[in-house]
């Protein structure tokens, strides 16, 4: 095995390595390796003492991704690691009527920078390191191998990837042969339908937010399920009426999907249709959450309200501009239910800890004048693992709320 080029860290900066997390900030830093931006590099300790690999990226604030703590070949390990993640999602979703899930967590399947879904036979890859971003063909390739694909579409279109000098890239990495099928509608097509505990969806995997559903959702939108029998739900930022569809198979009477993107609306009706769903039952409008609920009256008596909006907070400095956000749309949305209600709240923003975000519902309820109880709290999709010594993973927040 070829030797790599050294980063050593400076005395008293080992800790967080030793301790298995997988970030290596510049401040660690005492003699950078002789390397690319991209490389992969050998960390030693300040006393020479070997302590991980790590992609290095002298450009970003953390500067190493850590992508094996075992000496040896790193290629090996995150080979296995990558076999590791495959076969814990066969054993969670072979027996469940599920065909889209994720299959590698980046820091929670320890593979910082890499996020991989499978949606039917097609996977679709994310590179926000560009350590990953330069393995992208290996990695494509040890997913071939490992998965038997019909496509790979690789979808780096995260923001992440300019901390790190990158801009997006998007299209396919391995496509469908000519006349496979590939699980698409069509070929060259770019739309995969899915199942989802029975619930069938159209993914289009082009030009779509995250890499075309949000799965770590799956998990409250069986909860909305279970509690929307005989209620009217307001799907707010819906995007393409996940929760709407869950609502409406359970039970509700009706749902109305609002979201500010026209082509996320469509895909929601395309998604109530493709179950079966009476028209009748569902509505939608193209327009920004706030404005809805600022309506009064409002179109309708909602009963059951599912609050879902994109990251607040995208950077530490955004926080105090999120909290009022928060606190803005639960206010409005606790002030349009009935007594009787529910109150489906979320928060993917990782700057927004979980007691934050209940110290922020609350002040939305004590503005409000309501009575809340909590009946629930997030309930995390299993196909999206929290690293315990990377908690950082650990991003996204629900509350299911009793209004009265």
């Amino acid at each position: 095995m070829p030797a790599f080029p050294l980063l050593q860290l400076r005395p008293l900066s080992e800790a967080h390595v030793k301790n298995r997390h997988h970030a290596i900030f510049r401040s660690a830093v005492g003699a950078p390796p002789q390397a690319p931006d991209g490389a992969i590099v050998e960390v030693r300790s300040s006393k020479g003492e070997f302590l991980c690999y790590a992609h290095w990226n002298s450009q970003a604030y953390i500067c190493g991704r850590v992508l094996s703590f075992r000496e040896g070949d790193p290629l090996a390990e995150i080979r296995s690691l990558l076999e590791r993640a495959v076969a814990l999602r066969k054993n969670l979703f072979t027996a469940e009527d599920t065909t889209a899930y994720r299959l590698i967590n980046a820091e929670g399947d320890s593979l910082p920078g890499l996020i991989v879904d499978k949606y039917d036979t097609v996977l679709v890859v994310q590179c926000t390191t560009l350590g990953f971003d330069l393995m992208r063909e290996w990695v494509a390739q040890q997913l071939w191998e490992l998965c038997a694909p019909s496509a790979i579409y690789e979808k780096s279109t995260s923001t992440a990837r300019k901390k790190e000098g990158m801009g997006p890239r998007e299209g396919w990495l391995r496509p469908a042969s000519s006349g496979s099928g590939a699980g698409l509608k069509g070929e060259g097509s770019t739309v995969v339908p899915v199942t989802e505990r029975g619930i069938r969806f159209s993914i289009q995997l082009a030009g779509s937010q995250k890499t075309g559903l949000f799965l770590d959702q799956r998990e409250m939108r069986a909860v909305v399920r279970s509690f929307a029998k005989d209620r009217t739900v307001l799907d707010c930022c819906s995007y393409v009426g996940g929760f709407s569809v869950a609502a409406l198979l359970g039970g509700a009477r009706h749902a109305h999907a609002v979201d500010y993107d026209p082509q996320a609306i469509e895909g929601a009706r395309a998604n109530v249709a493709e179950n079966g769903i009476e028209a009748a039952c569902f509505n939608a409008s193209a327009e920004d959450v706030f404005n809805f609920l600022r309506r009064r009256p409002l179109p309708q008596q909602f009963d059951f309200i599912i609050v879902d909006p994109p990251a607040f907070a995208k950077r530490s400095s955004d926080i105090d501009q999120a909290t009022k956000a928060y606190t803005d749309l639960n206010r409005l949305a606790l002030e349009a239910l009935p007594a009787g209600s529910l109150l489906l709240t979320c928060s993917c923003s990782f700057h927004v800890n979980a007691a934050q975000f209940q110290t922020i519902v609350f002040h939305a309820a004590r503005q409000a004048g309501r009575s809340v109880r909590i009946l629930q709290r997030h309930r995390q999709a299993y196909d999206h693992p929290i690293n315990l010594y990377h908690p950082e993973v650990d991003y996204l927040k629900s509350l299911l709320l009793w209004v009265e």
